[in-house]
């Protein structure tokens, strides 16, 4: 595996790592107050638009991020546009 790949790779698994506790943290409590709507909403179409390059170069590092970060970023936006159903839980 060439150097550059093995950054690819480590450069996926952190950015895309990054986000788990975000999405534990939302899903556990259901307080998205502090999070921005539409940054999100960039972020995820970016991400979307990352994964569409991915998939028409073939490049699996830049395909499973993506992927894996696509879907966490669209749990934290499901929980900020539902809306909390009840009172967030104190962690």
């Amino acid at each position: 595996m060439a150097f550059s790949s093995s950054i690819g790779i480590l450069a996926a698994f952190l950015t895309t790592t990054a986000f788990i506790p975000q999405v534990v943290r939302v899903m556990r409590t259901h307080d998205t107050h502090a999070i921005s709507l539409w940054m999100y909403i960039l972020f995820t179409t970016g991400v979307a638009l990352w994964l569409v390059y991915g998939v028409m170069l073939c490049l699996w590092p830049v395909i499973l991020a993506n992927s894996a970060t696509l879907i966490l970023a669209l749990i934290v936006i499901y929980f900020k546009v539902r809306g909390p159903d009840k009172p967030p839980r104190r962690q």
